[in-house]
């Protein structure tokens, strides 16, 4: 790792060369290191380290963006030179707000050191033993083990400068037997969060329970979610319509709803990145410290998120949402997403069903259209039918067309336990729970 004083004299140099222009610097550091495996056999270890250096130059309204993995003194020369030139050659942007002054921020605790620490001979051995619980059971296994850690720093020439170091592991695993699969996975920033072998043990279940599936008719269906397919609900709201920019150009679900009672009152949705249970950060891509937003309270629409940019265009407080610049044109998004849970067991939203469907993940979800957040996908990795408050027999994977905000508006219960899921996607995570709906549409057959 760089560690605070190192990141921070590497700043101060950038920002040396840029003079008299304004600029920012972004600098990131990443280890990470991937335990895969495959047909119930470790096949791939690999580890990778890595510095990324960003610099955005401001030449009066014209900005120029360059990157580098240079930290020596001519790579920082080349690398403040190149920004400069792209600013002058790029059109200028009336919309842009300036840079951020000094703020202030929350201290979150994010860094563990057994997870920094954490060997390849650990994973191996977690690793080992899922892969030889499938083996005894004559089911194949696959999947990978994760851990690293990160650390950001953003700083500009109005004398902002934030720091902060994380650390991360994810375990996934599926199983799959002749004709049925599970799936389990488990993330946090702690590794010992993550109970490997109960994971391994649940995903054999599924799999285990899953064959022979019998074919049933699309239609209408009252189902029981797990949070991962809770987790795609979440994450499909966020990507199309969570954000300001959506809100601003009239694609978001949120538009014409603010206000609005649209969800079930057991709905309560959040983005909090100062949560200790979620992947915290103190500050967005910009330096802007993070808030809290109620995105949904109670079944009601509240708002979405906002960087600097669109909260300057609406007239609104900016929650601290910027994304790297690199990313920066898909507006802002929330990146610690929490849904509330409720009181109730899987096993009793299961036991209070008398006829639906278990639905253990949505895989392949595509959006049909945004308005609505209309959602096409396929169920995936164990689909069970519910009868007389009993699992009764798996079913084959189904096609579903549904929007995300109507599914949320007939929800009956929500799980009292909670899953952390931490996405490929620019380090997002989201706690989800269990839901039960009471309908859900499925429009076809996936073969």
């Amino acid at each position: 790792m760089l560690g605070r004083e190192k990141a921070k004299d590497i700043c101060k140099e950038v920002l040396r060369r840029a003079g008299k222009d304004a600029a920012e610097v972004i600098l990131s550091f990443e280890e990470q290191s991937l335990t895969r495996f495959a047909n119930n056999y470790i096949h791939q270890n690999v580890a990778q380290r890595n510095v990324t250096l960003m610099v955005r130059l401001l030449w009066g309204k014209r900005m120029g963006l360059a990157t580098t993995n240079r930290l020596d003194g001519h790579g920082l020369d080349i690398l403040v030179e190149r920004a400069r030139a792209n600013a002058k050659i790029s059109p200028e942007d009336p919309d842009y707000p300036g840079l951020p002054e000094l703020a202030q921020y929350v201290a979150v605790d994010a860094f563990d050191q057994a997870t920094a620490g954490y060997s390849p001979q650990e994973r191996a051995t977690a690793v080992g033993t899922a892969c030889r619980l499938t083996g005894e059971k004559g089911l194949n296994g696959s999947g990978l083990f994760s851990t690293g850690t990160n650390e950001i720093v953003v700083a500009n020439t109005l004398g902002l400068f934030g720091y902060h170091s994380s650390t991360n592991g994810d375990f996934q695993i599926v199983v799959a037997a002749e004709d049925a699969s599970g799936r389990e996975q488990g993330s946090g920033w702690r590794v010992t969060d993550i109970p490997t072998e109960s994971l391994a043990r649940s995903a054999i279940q599924k799999a285990e329970d899953g064959t022979d599936p019998h074919l049933i008719d699309p239609g209408e269906y009252g189902v029981v979610l797990t949070p991962y397919a809770t987790e795609d609900l979440l994450n499909m709201l966020n990507y199309y319509g969570m954000g300001a920019q959506a809100v601003l150009e009239g694609r978001s679900w949120m538009n014409d709803r603010m206000g609005e009672k649209v969800m079930s009152e057991l709905v309560d949705i959040r983005d909090d990145g100062l949560e200790p249970e979620g992947v915290p950060m103190p500050f967005d891509f910009e330096g802007v410290p993070k808030q809290r937003v109620d995105v949904v309270e109670r079944g009601v629409v509240q708002g979405p998120v906002y960087d600097r940019i669109t909260a300057r265009k609406m007239g609104k407080t900016t929650t601290g949402h910027a994304l790297p610049p690199t990313m920066r044109s898909l507006g802002p998004i929330a990146t610690n997403l929490f849904m509330s849970p409720g009181k109730t067991s899987t096993e009793a939203m299961i036991r209070s069903t008398e006829r639906g469907l278990y639905i253990s993940r949505f895989w392949y979800t595509r959006l049909v259209h945004p308005r609505d957040c209309v959602i096409t996908g396929m169920t995936r990795d164990g689909v069970f039918f519910i009868e007389n408050g009993e699992l009764a027999y798996p079913v084959k994977d189904l096609r579903f067309t549904q929007s995300y905000v109507e599914a949320l508006a007939k929800v009956e219960t929500v799980g009292k336990e909670t899953r952390l899921l931490m996405s490929e996607f620019g380090g997002q995570a989201t706690r989800a729970p269990a839901l039960k709906i009471s309908e859900f549409s499925f429009t076809g057959l996936t073969a």
